[in-house]
């Protein structure tokens, strides 16, 4: 029994060091793949709660529970991930992927003009894009964000940002996406990601973002 228990305590240990690797498609680096760690670690302590078993195919049945358990979130994330990267190819939309969140960032110029609230063509088709992934994982949350630059009086742009967000939220609404799964917020000029002394930084700064974080 001994023996079992310090064969435990090992694999547990080994799992922290376990990492499983892909290639970004677009930089071409090698990066540490966020489902394939889950697995590895699940696979790992699986076993080793199997290991108490003196029963080969009970051994067997706790990696691939473990598995199954370690990976499930992460990859389904990973494979929503993917599948947005290509839809978003060539629009302009940038995605991102922070821990299980994903992350759409829509500058201005792709879907509003100025001082409007109103999508332009290129952003609904974008838009219907984005839908298409959603409807396929309903397992997402999706938090729809809207930004301004630092110009004008802050409650316009409090106003106009909130509006952006409604105006991304319905069109993915009319797209099919469940409404219960949506929150929009406008949060004017706060947290931006460019130098607002700048015209490149306040077109920076003017964009929707989309976070989908799993349920």
């Amino acid at each position: 029994m001994k023996k079992r228990v310090y064969l435990i305590a090992a694999v547990v240990s080994g799992a922290l060091a376990v990492s499983g690797c892909t290639t970004n498609p677009y930089t071409g680096e090698r990066e540490a793949g966020k489902s394939a760690i889950g697995a590895g670690l699940g696979s790992l302590v699986g076993a080793g709660i199997g290991a108490l078993s003196s029963s080969k195919k009970d051994r067997g049945k706790g990696a691939l529970i473990g598995a199954a358990l370690g990976g499930g979130v992460g990859y389904y994330m990973d494979v929503q991930e993917a599948k947005l990267r290509d839809k978003m190819r060539g629009t302009g939309v940038s995605v991102t992927r922070s821990g299980d969140n994903i992350i759409l960032n829509m500058p201005n110029n792709v879907t509003f003009d100025s001082s409007s609230a109103t999508l332009k063509p290129a952003g609904a088709n974008t838009l219907t894009g984005v839908a298409m992934v959603l409807k396929e994982y309903p397992k997402t949350a999706v938090n729809v964000i809207g930004y301004t630059d630092s110009t004008g009086g802050h409650d316009l742009n409090m106003r106009l940002s909130q509006q952006r967000a409604d105006s991304v939220a319905s069109a993915l609404i009319t797209q099919g996406v469940d409404a219960s799964r949506i929150r929009t917020q406008g949060l004017g000029p706060a947290n931006p990601i460019a130098s607002n002394s700048t015209a490149e930084g306040k077109a920076q700064n003017r964009r929707v973002e989309i976070t989908l974080s799993p349920l």
